[in-house]
């Protein structure tokens, strides 16, 4: 399906909340389906990743019921499923389960097989087996990729350094660490999302100072609870970029999770020049959460510190399209790491942006862009949602209207983008 889009002829205008956070809803999926008790959560995010991620857990036993804008889960006895865990689009389902599933006990004597579509097929999951087999566990894999088949089996904890900060490899092991023998402690070099960190206390497991490094102790029960999934500023960043973008634009973003592993996107537009006024709220189940003002902005390109790569890596298709119109040139390094994504977010980036007349030089970890117009055309998501989304805020502002194609893929995380942004005062349309 094609998504066409517009240049805005007037500004965009209004109030906005972003939908429920992605990576929280995943977790809150697998540990409500891993817990002695019911857990409920309003704001879950409703879409194709999630749902995969909460079907695999109604396979795997819980019930899970919609009650409105409320998700409730009461687990059941964990139970080998009747056929493969299909995780459709999703790199965070596939690796948590592994992690959360490959110790439990429930399941020994049992084989796991657990697939994905083919962008997912492609992805590394040998990031993940190496560790978790490093704690006993059994996976056979396609060369370090899915279809995986998963024998339960009893685990040992382990100290594990990790050679690249990952919060979904960190978070597997974690989550295994929870069924294994003794003590389990994940050393990152570098900083990466801390929501496993954050709900595993709510859940009434404790975590301990590994000195260095983050540590669980194996043995622990998990108890559901109430919890509210603030909104994903991973999305909201689509919205931040065409309120910069747009001349004359004011938005007001509400209900927005500002957790400081994942602010890095803010750090980066402010230090281009973006007018963001954050205004910071009450925590939300252990999540800060708080608004933002935007305002149409002169940008300014910069050399963007590797320090902030891992703080806002999955922000990175938009960034680069707002460097693409940005004064100057923006300097992006160590962000190989795109390369693995639902695409090779760095080559499918650079090659689309080409395609709408940027200048720009692609490097092995990032890219050298050169700030201009975009004068509009046919271009491609790859097959990637946030590829999709960062060329559609470009065609805000081209010289004539931009048309993507594979635009459904966006649906895999953000349903409402495009019903969002026209309210807000783009003109988008399904084609």
């Amino acid at each position: 399906m094609k998504l066409r889009v517009a240049p805005a002829d007037t500004p965009l205008k209004g109030a906005y909340v972003p939908p429920g956070d992605k990576s929280i809803s995943h977790r809150l999926a697998i540990l409500g389906g891993l817990a002695r008790s019911r857990t409920r959560v309003t704001g879950f995010l409703d879409s194709a990743d999630t749902r995969a991620t909460l079907n695999a857990m109604g396979a795997l036993g819980a019930r899970i019921e919609d009650r409105d804008d409320e998700i409730v889960i009461d687990p059941g006895p964990l139970k080998a499923p009747e056929g493969p865990l299909d995780l459709g689009n999703s790199g965070t389902g596939m690796r948590l389960l592994c992690g959360a599933l490959a110790g439990r006990g429930e399941l020994f004597g049992s084989t796991l097989e657990l697939i994905g579509d083919h962008s997912l097929s492609s992805r590394p999951m040998a990031r993940i087996i190496k560790p978790l087999t490093g704690m006993g566990a059994m996976i056979e894999s396609d060369q370090g990729h899915a279809p995986l088949k998963l024998s339960p089996r009893t685990l040992t904890g382990i100290r594990y350094q990790l050679p690249v900060a990952s919060a979904q490899v960190k978070s597997a092991i974690l989550l295994a660490g929870l069924a294994a023998e003794g003590n389990t402690v994940v050393i990152e070099p570098g900083p990466s999302r801390d929501h496993t960190e954050r709900l595993l206390p709510a859940f009434g497991a404790g975590l301990h100072d590994g000195q260095p490094g983050i540590g669980v102790s194996g043995g622990q029960v998990l108890h559901g609870g109430d919890f509210h999934v603030p909104g994903d500023l991973s999305a909201a960043a689509f919205v931040i970029a065409a309120g910069l973008l747009v001349p004359g634009s004011e938005i007001r973003i509400d209900n927005v999770g500002l957790n400081p592993t994942r602010d890095g996107v803010i750090r980066i537009l402010q230090a281009m020049g973006g007018r963001l006024e954050i205004a910071l709220g009450e925590d939300l189940g252990g999540e800060p959460v708080g608004g933002l003002d935007v305002r149409d902005s002169e940008l300014v390109g910069i050399d963007v510190p590797m320090e902030w790569v891992p703080l806002s890596i999955d922000e990175f298709p938009v960034i680069m399209a707002l460097s693409a119109v940005a004064a100057d040139r923006t300097r992006i390094q160590g962000a190989a790491e795109l390369r693995v994504k639902e695409s090779d977010r760095l080559a499918v980036m650079c090659g689309q942006l080409a395609r709408l007349g940027v200048e720009l030089e692609e490097s092995a970890d990032g890219a050298l862009i050169h700030g201009g117009r975009i004068r509009g055309g046919q271009v491609d998501s790859g097959g990637d949602h946030r590829i999709a989304m960062s060329l559609a805020v470009l065609g805000l502002v081209a010289d004539s209207p931009v048309i993507i194609d594979n635009a459904e893929w966006i649906r895999t995380s953000y349903p409402g983008f495009v019903d969002d942004m026209r309210a807000l005062g783009a003109e988008m349309e399904w084609v």
